[in-house]
């Protein structure tokens, strides 16, 4: 078992190559302009250029015009796309690009009947619910989470150093996926802290694979 790890919502360079250097499998970028982690294609683009080989660009948007995604797809390298809003499956397929799918984890929802809305997802990113967009940095109740979810699933939510080891060890997740819980302020890591957030992962994998 080697559970991947996504550092999101990277907004400096000195963040980006801290987050490679310590290890991470994948690099988000926003482009959802309310976020406050948001940036441009044009900065994307800047940012991106230090990442190296088999690091993957993930793209993040929350109910975009499809052109304004597939001008971001043309002017920076994402491998890989991110949904996190009202987005159905043939809004998600349309770009030719694998897509994973956000879901706000809440009471009432039907997790397996949403992962099978959307076949074609390389995984399901499992959020907190809250009003507007994005976690918050909110952990959701992961009892939540039904036995047996097709496909493969991302945690989010909340996340942080000191509590991603459970998380890994409880849910077992293909992959994590943080953002604030590796923050000085919103927008800027802490390059420590995503250090010791990609060490707990490793710490609680190599348990795994233990025991």
């Amino acid at each position: 078992m080697r559970t991947r790890i996504k550092i999101c919502g990277l907004t400096r360079e000195e963040d980006v190559l801290a987050a490679v250097a310590a290890g991470a499998d994948a690099i988000g970028f926003v482009f959802y302009p309310p976020s406050p982690r948001y940036v441009d294609p044009l900065r994307a683009a800047r940012l991106a250029a230090v990442i190296p080989p088999f690091v993957e660009v993930v793209g993040l948007f929350v109910n975009a015009a499809p052109a304004e995604v597939k001008a971001t797809c043309g002017s920076v390298p994402i491998s890989l796309l991110q949904f996190h809003g009202d987005e159905d499956a043939a809004y998600c397929r349309q770009f030719s690009r694998p897509y994973i799918r956000a879901a706000r984890v809440r009471p009432g929802l039907d997790l397996v009947e949403f992962a099978g809305s959307f076949p074609e997802s390389r995984g399901l990113l499992l959020d907190a619910f809250v009003e507007g967009y994005g976690g918050g940095g909110h952990v959701f109740d992961w009892t939540l989470i039904p036995p047996g979810l097709p496909g493969h699933l991302i945690l989010s939510g909340g996340l942080h150093p000191e509590n991603v080891a459970d998380a890994v060890r409880r849910v077992r997740p293909a992959a994590v996926d943080v953002s604030s819980g590796v923050e000085m302020s919103k927008g800027i890591k802490d390059h420590d802290r995503i250090a010791a957030f990609v060490a707990a992962v490793r710490a609680a994998d190599a348990a795994i694979n233990e025991g």
